[in-house]
């Protein structure tokens, strides 16, 4: 009897609960298939909701808080998109900026900072109010998504992808991961660490396209990021296709600010593009902007639904 592990994870339907704060959206992943369960081949026609930073504008929840992710996963079956960052004494935390200014009730470069200082702070939501809530680790957030979430990793420049996946390994949690990087030897240098982890690439056009072709790394690993712009034809997205990967588009700012004039054809023109996953503010906009029958993962081999209230 084959093993699986719960997860909480992504768009596998956009059901009547979105809003609703009281459900989870669970499956199952089938142990070591990631990979397949985020390919193309198994979510042709769907379309997955990736929460940037974790989830953004949201009264008394700030951004990288596993609280927040706990009540963005309550809105909306998403992937939890957060950040990684290092105090001075080389802990991992999960911060976006450099400084605590915006973001704690600190001061100060993070890489200037102890872990025990930060501990003593309090992290401010996007509207500057002060929560109860403290900077994560990142083994605190691997801990929460275990049997509840996919995480994508944005590791910021200089903090040791060495330490972050050794952090993943240590925990068990391939099956939960995946990695964003943002230049072909990174990504390169993470697939020789762990060639069974799901790796985020920039390919944004035809050249970064042959520079991923040339690099070596299975197209199995492949999680392609396209940007931040919808392309006027489909022919990258069709390229990525081709190689069995999912194209992501973020659309965090410029088209997220367009959608707020314009309404839902913003989003839908992405998925009629050919555009898998949308990075963006508003997950549960984004939800509530496509068709049900585009969502998530039915039929996918790899996963299993079901739901959980939560207690």
């Amino acid at each position: 009897m084959r093993t699986f592990f719960s997860v909480i994870v992504l768009c596998l339907f956009f059901v009547s609960v979105i809003g609703q704060s009281n459900q989870l959206h669970l499956t199952k992943v089938r142990k070591g298939s990631l990979l397949s369960a985020l390919s193309y081949e198994a979510n042709k026609g769907k379309t997955l909701i990736s929460a940037h930073r974790g989830g953004r504008f949201i009264h008394g929840y700030p951004e990288n808080a596993v609280e927040t992710f706990e009540y963005t996963l309550a809105q909306v079956p998403a992937l939890i998109e957060c950040d990684i960052e290092m105090t001075k004494d080389s802990i991992l935390i999960l911060m976006h900026d450099n400084t605590l200014n915006r973001t704690t009730t600190g001061t100060g470069k993070v890489r200037d900072t102890t872990w025990q200082y930060i501990q003593t702070l309090r992290l401010i939501d996007d509207f500057g109010d002060t929560t109860s809530f403290k900077v994560p680790l990142l083994t605190d957030a691997l801990a929460w998504a275990k049997k509840k979430a996919v995480l994508q990793l944005d590791v910021k420049r200089g903090v040791p992808f060495e330490m972050v996946v050794q952090a993943v390994e240590a925990q068990k949690m391939e099956d939960y991961i995946m990695i964003i990087t943002y230049s072909i030897e990174d990504a390169k240098k993470v697939y020789a660490l762990n060639p069974n982890l799901l790796i985020s690439m920039n390919i944004r056009n035809e050249e970064e396209f042959q520079r991923f072709k040339a690099s070596g790394i299975s197209s199995k690993n492949l999680i392609a990021f396209t940007g931040t712009i919808l392309k006027d034809d489909n022919r990258l997205y069709e390229l990525i296709h081709q190689e069995g990967a999912l194209a992501i588009i973020g659309t965090m700012g410029n088209l997220d600010n367009s959608a707020k004039a314009r309404g839902a054809v913003v989003y839908k023109n992405c998925t009629e593009k050919g555009l898998d996953v949308i990075a963006t503010d508003y997950p549960t906009e984004v939800a509530k902007a496509l068709d049900n029958s585009t969502m998530g993962y039915s039929n996918n081999k790899y996963l299993k639904l079901k739901t959980q209230r939560i207690k």
